[in-house]
């Protein structure tokens, strides 16, 4: 991505099913989560969240985002992802990433000249380092999977029982390697769902039910509580169903608020 805008951006990022690695290429970003003092990094590593976060630039911005899978993400630098969750960090300083390692490959990818050296460089990269990294629970990857597909409208139980594993075994297993219980990470897929759903022009009682919250009023709730917005509020804040200026995180989701300057 890059961007050259004539002022300073602030946008809200809602919770999404992953994690994020943006690789910096020299401009700083702040972002401010749960009324914490702001991080202003040039390279971001952020695990998994249930809250929104603000991130703010001076309007220049350019680098390369990575969505993981938490378990990717767990894989490739072997942190367990509970001591993450609704952090933001430097990469760099993650307890088992050598010093430096994600300067480097940000420092790279920015000398290079074109995006597809880029992505390619990335991909063999990553590749390395997964291959090197703490192999991820198969049945974590079989878990996760199937809380994706459903949008985390599975009971918990019988994702269990699906895996062969106890509710108390895919729930410490997940916390280490997703970071989330799985509760939790059903909570933020059915919500990351029903934005989808809203954002596609469906009315919010057919949303409500489609996801799998018990009415109207349980969606409202759980959407006010992860991205600090009611569905109206924040379907009128994206300007209806036209999405946001520079776009959103995944493609086809409505992820982002373009906020006014303080």
């Amino acid at each position: 991505m890059r961007l050259a805008l004539d002022r300073p951006r602030r946008r809200l990022e809602a919770p999404i099913g992953a994690a994020t690695l943006l690789l910096g290429f020299g401009e700083a970003v702040t972002i401010t989560r749960d009324g914490r003092a702001p991080d202003t990094l040039m390279s971001v590593y952020c695990g998994p969240t249930t809250t929104p976060a603000i991130g703010e630039h001076n309007g220049r911005l350019s680098g390369i985002e990575v969505l993981l899978a938490p378990w990717a993400a767990f894989s490739l630098f072997g942190t367990p992802q509970y001591e993450l969750v609704n952090r933001t960090v430097d990469p760099d300083e993650l307890p088992h990433v050598l010093p430096g390692r994600v300067d480097e490959l940000a420092c790279a990818l920015a000398a290079l000249s074109s995006w597809g050296a880029r992505f390619g460089l990335l991909d063999d990269v990553l590749a390395r380092w997964a291959e090197s990294g703490t192999a991820p629970s198969a049945r974590v990857v079989r878990a996760w999977a199937e809380l994706v597909r459903t949008g985390g409208a599975i009971p918990v139980p019988r994702l269990a029982e699906d895996v062969g594993w106890s509710v108390r075994q895919l729930e410490s297993r997940f916390r280490e390697q997703i970071g989330l219980g799985p509760k939790a990470a059903a909570r933020v897929l059915r919500l990351q769902r029903a934005r989808r759903l809203l954002a596609a022009g469906r009315g919010q009682a057919e949303t409500a039910a489609l996801c799998g919250f018990y009415d109207q009023a349980h969606l409202s709730g759980e959407f006010k509580a992860m991205t600090g917005c009611t569905p109206r509020e924040f379907t009128l804040a994206r300007g209806g169903a036209g999405g946001v200026p520079g776009g959103d995180r995944i493609s086809g989701e409505a992820t982002s608020l373009v906020l006014a300057a303080p």
